[in-house]
C-alpha cells in the first residue's frame, strides 16, 4: 500500500485522532529502555497506533504514528541525530513526516518541542498538542532503575 500526499496531510489534519486511557511504559527485555504501543482511534477510521520509546542511559526518546498499511508516517526523536536524503543533518532532536518518494526520512528542527529527551511526559504533552492528538489519560512516567554496568 501506499500513502499519497493529501492522504498523509488528512491524518495529520485529523482532530479526531485520540488515545483513550492510561499509558505505562513497559521495560524491553535485556535492557534498560522502556517502551509502549497504543491504538490511535480515529473518527475517520484512519488504521493508526503509536509507539514511544525511552533509553535514560543513552539520552533518547521517541514517539512515531505508525500507519498499519505503510509503516511509520511521523515521528520525534530527541537525542538522536538526523540526516535527510539531501545530505543535510538536522540535529538529535528533530520530527520525520511522510513524502510519498522518501516515506519518512525527511525531518525537520521543531520549534514547538522546547521539552528535553529526561522529561518524556513534558514531551508528550507537546507531541499530543503538535500531532493533533488527544490523550484521554496520563502517561505514567517510565520507572528507572539502575542496573549492573549502566550509570542512573
Amino acid at each position: 500500500m501506499t500513502l499519497s500526499q493529501q492522504e498523509y496531510d488528512a491524518i495529520m489534519a485529523d482532530d479526531t485522532k485520540s488515545i483513550s486511557g492510561n499509558i505505562a511504559w513497559e521495560r524491553r527485555l535485556r535492557s534498560p529502555a522502556r517502551e509502549f504501543t497504543v491504538d490511535i482511534d480515529s473518527g475517520e477510521g484512519h488504521p493508526l497506533f503509536l509507539k514511544g520509546w525511552y533509553n535514560p542511559y543513552s539520552g533518547k526518546l521517541s514517539y512515531a504514528i505508525i500507519h498499519r498499511g505503510v509503516g511509520r508516517i511521523y515521528g520525534l526523536d530527541l537525542g538522536a541525530d538526523h540526516q535527510n536524503p539531501d545530505g543535510r543533518f538536522v540535529g538529535e532532536k528533530h520530527k520525520n513526516y511522510w513524502k510519498p518518494d522518501y516515506r519518512d526520512k525527511w525531518a525537520y528542527v521543531p520549534p514547538d518541542i522546547t521539552e528535553t529527551w529526561d522529561r518524556p511526559a513534558d514531551v508528550w504533552t507537546q507531541f499530543c498538542d503538535e500531532a493533533n492528538l488527544t490523550h484521554l489519560g496520563m502517561m505514567i512516567p517510565p520507572i528507572v532503575i539502575a542496573q549492573r554496568g549502566f550509570l542512573p
